[in-house]
């Protein structure tokens, strides 16, 4: 075993060894950083806003899904959301003519038959739209790709998603920039440190508006995500970078289960985003990480009581305390048995 440096062996430095080395083997990531501490006790919490992401678990199909957009109203939440691609565009031709990396969830004879299979057309999304007002539920859209983003604009919905694949394609996002004006949520899964500072940097340009638009999602790029990667901690790296340079941070979870949601927006992620399908055992490459009607019934049932129980005590003893006090608490309910022993 390797030894650190050696101190005299006087108190005060045996102290400052101790406190040397108990830094210096304590994991990183679980230091506490006097900027984080500070970005914490200046966070207000918000209500918990809940995106149902049926991205492409409708199978192709729009009567699947309207009947999607339907459970995620009666489950609670918040928007329910698509994706858009423009295949030919997004892919190169090697990608668009290769077989599907998993011929069991595929589709079409090759991965761009598979992608285009599964695309709605801007009317269908438009109908989707439709069907949200009706229901009174919030319709969004992922764009991947330049035209799709076009398209997606001229539904001007209150919020347009950049995945994480897409978060450096600059050409599309200044399209959204610049020629929409509602909320931008962009998530960071698979991208490095600079990659978000140059994201938010571009979004604070131009007409990017970064603080009254911008929803920035930790966010780990997996299928589902095992739970050492999800890495939640990295939303306190965002919160405290971030938080007043954009609108809310947010998570995009892959994993399986809802304690990691809750946890995510004890940490102050406001947005919680999961996918989301009527049965996981669908075809499909992203049903399996998905939370069904009852799973996410009860994620957006547990994200409001830990939003009404994040509080400080407003006195000492609260009010439903005071007859638990002077029931059970040692010097309260006998008080004078104990004055008499004195």
């Amino acid at each position: 075993l390797a030894q650190g440096p050696i101190f005299p062996t006087s108190s005060l430095h045996f102290g400052f060894l101790f406190s040397f080395r108990f830094e210096m083997a304590e994991p990183a990531s679980k230091k506490a950083r006097t900027a984080d501490l500070s970005a914490l006790q200046s966070f207000k919490y918000s209500p918990p806003q809940t995106i149902a992401e049926i991205g492409c678990n409708h199978k192709g199909e729009l009567e699947i899904a309207k009947e999607l957009l339907t459970l995620a109203k009666q489950s609670g939440a918040t928007v329910g959301k698509f994706q858009k691609r423009t295949p030919k565009e997004l892919l190169t031709p090697d990608q668009y003519n290769a077989p599907h990396p998993n011929p069991t969830n595929s589709y079409g004879a090759t991965y761009g038959e598979h992608r285009e299979f599964l695309e709605l057309s801007l009317e269908d999304h438009r109908l989707l739209q439709k069907h949200c007002e009706s229901i009174g539920l919030e319709y969004s859209c992922s764009v991947w790709d330049t035209t799709s983003a076009k398209e997606i604009i001229t539904l001007n919905p209150k919020l347009i998603k950049v995945g994480s694949p897409s978060n450096t394609h600059w050409e599309m996002q200044k399209v959204l920039r610049d020629e929409y004006s509602g909320e931008i949520h962009i998530s960071t899964g698979m991208s490095t440190k600079e990659e978000i500072e140059q994201i938010v940097t571009f979004w604070e340009q131009g007409k990017g508006d970064a603080k009254n638009r911008v929803v920035l999602y930790n966010c780990t790029s997996g299928y589902p995500v095992p739970f050492k990667d999800v890495c939640l901690l990295d939303i306190r790296l965002l919160q405290e970078k971030y938080q007043h340079r954009v609108k809310h941070i947010g998570f995009s979870g892959h994993h399986l289960g809802i304690a990691i949601d809750v946890a995510a927006y004890a940490l102050g992620a406001t947005w919680i985003e999961r996918h989301f399908t009527k049965d996981r055992t669908w075809k499909g490459t992203d049903h399996a990480a998905s939370l069904e009607p009852a799973g996410l019934t009860k994620l957006v049932r547990d994200l409001k009581a830990t939003y009404t129980s994040m509080t400080y005590k407003s006195e000492d003893i609260l009010d439903l305390e005071k007859e638990q006090r002077a029931k059970l608490k040692w010097g309260q309910y006998n008080k004078d048995i104990i004055a008499k022993k004195k």
